[in-house]
């Protein structure tokens, strides 16, 4: 305990302090006719995103302003199970009004790239657009539109995302 009390001050002294923290978005995708069965079908992904230090992060003169990396893993029901993920979360909220959730993953030799978002905010409809995202699944080697999907931020799991917030240094 006083060794982690002691990176945690010394990175508040060097101010690079970072946080972590797990969510989830759980729902439905749907394949694009050739690329699996009909149907709405399950998709979750579950990741941990944040920034290794929080002054870089909130400065909007940085490249790493409110763009954080993320890891995971994703489920694309007749595609994939907890299939690991890496990519980055994008607060763009002053300049789009969105969070942009963008990773890749492979499958059987397959490389996808996964493009979610959550879009229109504004301070009186946060309730819808925080927690729906709208998702577009394609193969990174020939650009095809895989499926598209749309999940959600289930508010019965705001206790555990709030609890997962931690430090970092």
């Amino acid at each position: 305990m006083s060794d982690l009390m002691g990176r945690v001050k010394s990175a508040w002294k060097e101010k690079r302090v970072g946080f972590e923290i797990d969510e989830v978005m759980t729902g439905e995708h749907e394949f694009e006719p050739g690329f699996g069965p009909p149907g709405r079908r399950f998709m979750e992904f579950r990741v941990t995103w944040g920034t290794q230090d929080v002054s870089r992060w909130v400065n909007p003169k940085t490249a790493d302003f409110m763009r954080s990396p993320l890891r995971g893993t994703v489920t694309v029901a007749g595609l994939c199970e907890d299939v690991p993920v890496q990519g980055t979360l994008t607060l763009a909220y002053f300049s789009e009004q969105k969070i942009r959730y963008e990773f890749e993953f492979d499958v059987a030799g397959a490389r996808y790239h996964f493009i979610g978002e959550k879009i229109n905010l504004r301070p009186w409809n946060l309730h819808v657009t925080h927690t729906t995202c709208y998702g577009r699944l394609t193969e990174v080697a020939t650009g095809k539109l895989v499926s598209k999907s749309i999940t959600h931020f289930r508010l019965r799991s705001a206790p555990a995302f709030l609890w997962s917030l931690r430090l970092v240094a």
